[in-house]
């Protein structure tokens, strides 16, 4: 019977496929709850007016429009957040992965079906353009629920150790039990996703969160509250095993020291000195993600159309306000002019304004006040000492808003301020090599060490160049896509910190990691009687013979040890009886 090449049972097939694979998706969304909270509700319910010192000013960055005034925790309340999360954490430990999975499916569903409001009150409290916050606030919040749904139950199980060589008799596993609480402090770079990151995990791990947000992203905060309120009700979680704290440092420091009994901080390296010394004080395990400056290689062989696209992405999404972006572009000397002259070419019609605005923008705006002079010192104090501002490079001499433009500069060097800090704004430093091994030099001529990427056609030379640079991720020929495959960890080195939050290691480290070891076969075992108190006069010869059977690396050295060990139970060679005394 000769096959038909045409295969024309292939097409219903398929058809048949994606109908039973449809309506299975189908009806798992139909099981799943839909929440009743309407964010163009929720953000209407903040005061006007302050009415204490102890109140965050919550306002558009881009255009200063206020939308009110929230409430700064002080540090009893953290605490008090912190107790009541911890009963919640008791009840939640107990829950099954599928009640687990169902809060996730709960806020996938709900993140999906409301990705424009989403997007739109985070672009309002960050300043943010809504494409922006598509990538960073639902692409990746979505995917890393996505991920804990399929994968997460797998690496949380118990899992199989081997027992050794000696307790071969033995059955070894590791358990991975939930921390108890976890507390985060995150930034305002990301509103969305920075809480719903730590959240999922830390939940599906078994365990309650308290999660300090940045003053600059308050406003947001408490609309998201409200849907992770509904998600934990509509999932049969307790009230209070995710909590949002709002404040300044004083309710900062609570969390720190407040009996948590894991912390993950990502923000700034020098608060995250301060972070790690006040948990040392309870000995509070800590997570530090902390500042990145990125390096972006670009080999001679690299396809330049597809670099340009993907390096402007790099520096200039979120107005180049992400601990992973790219700062530091490292180009082949040939493409170098070539190189610069594209991005410019780019960078000179990008639209910048408010992000919510009626009108389509590229750029939006820097989210913390001062920010924006902050990069513009950096960019003089470079220019002073011989480096090209290309583009940009200015700030805007009217308007309201804090914005800075986008801005390439070329001839900047070591001993610049702006090669060694972390701009953290819509900067594109380039600088040329000649080798590759003055690629790996200037890329490793840096403090931090978060993320990287290599771009050539030569895709093992980039592997051999990746390997060598110091970072905690690197991205062969793209950007930050290691961010995306969530079964990976995210985390730096140096000053970017130590510790990761995402991946494998992130979700475990959630965990308590628990050795357990039992009897393989049905009987118990027990301390040989020579190694019984009290012990032997043979009991060292009998330690050393096990040594000698098991670990000699010769087979004359194993036999020697296994005679060895026969020999303890003999009677020793000329010892004699104790003599008996006559009875009188």
């Amino acid at each position: 019977m000769e096959l038909d090449l045409g295969l024309p049972w292939v097409a219903p097939l398929v058809s048949v496929v994606l109908a039973i694979t449809f309506l299975g998706v189908w009806r798992r969304g139909r099981d799943i709850p839909a929440l009743d909270v309407r964010l163009e509700d929720a953000v209407r319910d903040l005061p006007r007016k302050a009415s204490s010192s102890h109140q965050i000013r919550c306002y558009d960055p881009a255009t200063l429009e206020e939308f009110g005034y929230a409430h700064a925790m002080s540090a009893a309340e953290v605490r008090d957040i912190i107790a009541k999360t911890r009963l919640a954490s008791k009840d939640w430990k107990k829950s099954s992965f599928a009640q687990r999975r169902m809060l996730l499916k709960i806020l996938l569903k709900f993140t999906v079906e409301n990705q424009a409001d989403i997007c739109r009150v985070s672009a309002l409290d960050s300043g943010k353009p809504l494409v922006d916050a598509s990538f960073g606030e639902v692409l990746g919040t979505c995917e890393k629920i996505w991920w804990l749904v399929a994968e997460g139950e797998r690496y949380l199980r118990p899992e199989r150790r081997s027992s050794g060589y000696m307790m071969f008799y033995k059955k070894a596993r590791v358990e991975y039990h939930p921390v108890g609480v976890v507390g985060t402090i995150v930034p305002w770079n990301y509103p969305f996703h920075n809480i719903l990151n730590p959240l999922t995990a830390a939940v599906f791990a078994g365990n309650g969160i308290v999660i300090k947000v940045s003053e600059h992203a308050t406003w947001s905060a408490l609309v998201y509250q409200r849907v992770i309120d509904a998600a934990l009700a509509a999932a049969g979680a307790p009230p209070d095993l995710v909590r949002i704290v709002t404040g300044f440092g004083e309710a900062g420091g609570a969390l720190v020291t407040g009996g948590v009994d894991k912390l993950i901080f990502v923000g700034s390296t020098a608060i995250g000195h301060k972070v790690l010394e006040a948990a040392a004080t309870t000995l509070t395990p800590v997570v530090l993600e902390l500042g990145g400056k990125d390096a972006f290689i670009v080999l001679e062989d690299a396809d330049l159309a597809t670099v340009t696209a993907t390096a402007l992405r790099g520096a200039f999404q979120s107005c180049g306000q992400n601990c992973a972006g790219a700062e530091r572009f490292i180009v082949a000397e040939r493409l170098f002019e070539e190189f610069v002259q594209r991005c410019v070419a780019v960078a000179g019609k990008l639209r910048q304004g408010p992000a919510a605005g009626e009108d389509v923008v590229d750029c939006g705006s820097m989210c913390m006040p001062g920010q924006a002079e902050k990069v513009q010192e950096l960019v003089d104090d470079a220019v002073a000492q011989g480096a090209k501002v290309l583009i940009g490079g200015r700030l805007p001499a009217t308007g309201k808003g804090h914005f800075y433009p986008p801005t390439i500069i070329t001839g900047v060097a070591r001993g610049m301020r702006i090669w060694e800090e972390e701009v953290f704004g819509p900067v594109m430093s380039v600088v040329t090599f000649r080798s590759d091994a003055e690629a790996v030099a200037l890329a490793n001529d840096c403090p931090f060490g978060l993320g990287s990427a290599v771009f050539s056609r030569d895709v093992a030379r980039a592997r051999r160049l990746g390997a060598q640079l110091e970072a905690g991720m690197t991205s062969i020929n793209d950007f930050a896509t290691t961010y995306m495959c969530q079964s990976l960890p995210f985390g730096g080195v140096k000053h970017s910190g130590f510790d990761r939050f995402a991946g494998v290691e992130g979700l475990r480290g959630l965990c308590v990691p628990k050795a357990v070891a039992e009897d393989m076969w049905p009987f118990s075992t027990a301390i040989p009687p020579l190694l019984q108190y009290p012990v032997s006069d043979r009991a060292f010869e009998f330690c050393s013979a096990l040594v000698w059977m098991f670990y000699a690396p010769t087979i004359a050295g194993n036999l020697k040890g296994l005679w060895s060990l026969a020999a303890c139970f003999l009677p020793k060679r000329g010892s004699k009886k104790p003599a008996q005394k006559k009875s009188s």
